[in-house]
């Protein structure tokens, strides 16, 4: 085999390369066990040209919303000054809290994902006595399950903490490496700000009128989050995999490969993200309507069923897009092929139990609420000295509460993004070990050694001759 011809699309220099892959692969042949460098095609457009379309009504449909609700005596303004320093505030500090937690994270691996675990128990628990509290029996209920199963899922996974905690290291180190993807990360979220304020005047304005349009107004508002969602997480795949086989091209803060690899999701890969996405926004849009029946008090077991049934096919194709679009990031696969051969090579290497624990997703969940936590308390500091921060708003709770509140949620929110990079990470890593251990050996040897004595140590039938 030609070791010179690129493992990924994610080299900056890999064009010359693409008809000796393609001649040594073939276009659309897989394996089972690596995938090969697609040419550089459109894939599922339709689903983007759909997408569009659905842009483009709702862009047509703005100004129209905007104007009937000026007509019906909206559009009141208020003084902002205050609150835009309050928001300041607090997103600096998250913004720079989480930065200082890549180096944390990656210095206490191993044992922040044990803390995690008992973290995870000790939330269940605070939600269930919440529950009953609130005279809410069913969810009290469920929530009692939740933490007998966090227990004994504790109990079950402590042997696989080392490898755990090694995946989430190397994603960390290529982060890191490419903090520039945060920044992106950044950008999609006031773009899907920006959206959410927009899709709030059309709803406003169309629902008074056609309230037989909620499902698709519904549809528009996932359809468009997840979008940019999976956007983030195709880039966040191809960058990683590029810092894995070619480090020397993903290793800097703007990096060649964070724009290239963005250029890729946001044309070639483009259709192949609507597609997942929509199928997701579907199943969101359907839960959504479903619980406003739950007014209905005759229907309730009924509603909570249904919605029960939506969320767990929900969590199936999110489970299923999450690697699937590791492979389309990687390689340039459409949709529906990035899925079939990624869980192929999960199942040829019999990894389908391994991919299913989310040690990983635990922490970075942890974190992301202690950064709420600690950005509530600065909150609360800054409601504390001026009391008059929330005048303009009528709020029921005091300052200092509002402001906590305030403080926790742009914290969570900000976090959440900068370590959905870092999940995304720890994803994509996960199939790179699975199909290319050897490159990782020869570019990353210290962080190489430390996963293959965790992966021998939590998976030793597995592991073979790793």
């Amino acid at each position: 085999m030609n070791t010179n011809i690129p493992i990924v699309q994610g080299y900056a220099n890999d064009q010359q390369y693409t008809s000796a892959a393609t001649e040594e692969y073939g276009e659309d042949s897989f394996n089972g066990q690596k995938g090969n460098p697609q040419p550089k095609k459109f894939n599922d457009v339709f689903f983007a040209i759909l997408f569009y379309i659905h842009l483009t009504a709702m862009a047509i449909a703005l100004p129209m919303a905007i104007n009937a609700q000026d007509q019906n005596g909206g559009g009141n303004t208020g003084t902002f000054g205050s609150i835009i320093y309050f928001v300041s505030v607090c997103s600096i500090f998250s913004v720079g809290l989480s930065t200082v937690s890549l180096g944390f994270m990656i210095k206490f691996s191993r044992q922040l994902v044990q803390i995690a675990l008992y973290f995870y128990i000790g939330f269940s628990f605070l939600l269930m006595v919440i529950m009953f509290m609130a005279a809410s029996m069913l969810m009290g209920g469920l929530f009692a399950l939740s933490f007998a199963f966090s227990i004994c899922y504790a109990r079950a996974v402590q042997s696989r903490i080392p490898f755990a905690a090694a995946n989430l290291t190397a994603a960390l180190t290529a982060v890191k490496a490419n903090v520039g993807l945060t920044m992106v990360a950044y950008i999609f979220m006031f773009v899907g700000f920006g959206y959410s304020i927009a899709w709030t005047t059309i709803s406003n304005a169309v629902l008074n009128t056609y309230p037989g349009m909620a499902f698709f107004l519904f549809l528009s508002f996932y359809w468009t989050h997840q979008v940019l969602k999976n956007t983030m997480h195709v880039t966040t795949a191809g960058v990683i995999g590029t810092w894995w086989f070619a480090p020397d091209e993903a290793s800097s803060l703007c990096s060649r490969s964070i724009g290239d690899s963005f250029v890729r999701a946001t044309t070639y890969s483009f259709g192949s993200i609507c597609f997942g996405s929509l199928i997701v926004a579907l199943i969101q849009a359907l839960r959504q309507l479903n619980r406003h029946l739950r007014e209905n008090r005759d229907a309730q077991l009924i509603v909570c069923l249904i919605d029960c049934v939506l969320g767990c096919i929900e969590g199936l194709i999110e489970y299923f897009n999450k690697w699937a679009y590791v492979y389309v990031g990687l390689y340039g696969y459409s949709y529906l092929d990035a899925g079939r051969n990624v869980i192929q090579l999960f199942q040829n290497n019999g990894w389908t139990t391994l991919i299913t624990d989310d040690l990983a997703g635990m922490v970075l969940f942890m974190i992301s609420i202690m950064i709420g936590l600690f950005t509530g308390l600065i909150g609360f500091i800054v409601a504390s000295l001026d009391a008059n921060i929330f005048a303009d708003f009528n709020f029921d709770a005091s300052p200092e509460g509002v402001g906590f509140g305030f403080g926790f949620l742009i914290g969570v929110v900000l976090a959440s993004i900068m370590l959905g990079v870092v999940e995304s990470a720890v994803s994509t890593c996960i199939v790179c070990f699975a199909e290319s251990p050897a490159e990782f050996e020869q570019n990353h040897p210290s962080l190489s050694l430390e996963m293959r004595e965790a992966w021998r140590s939590s998976w030793p039938t597995e592991c073979g001759n790793m």
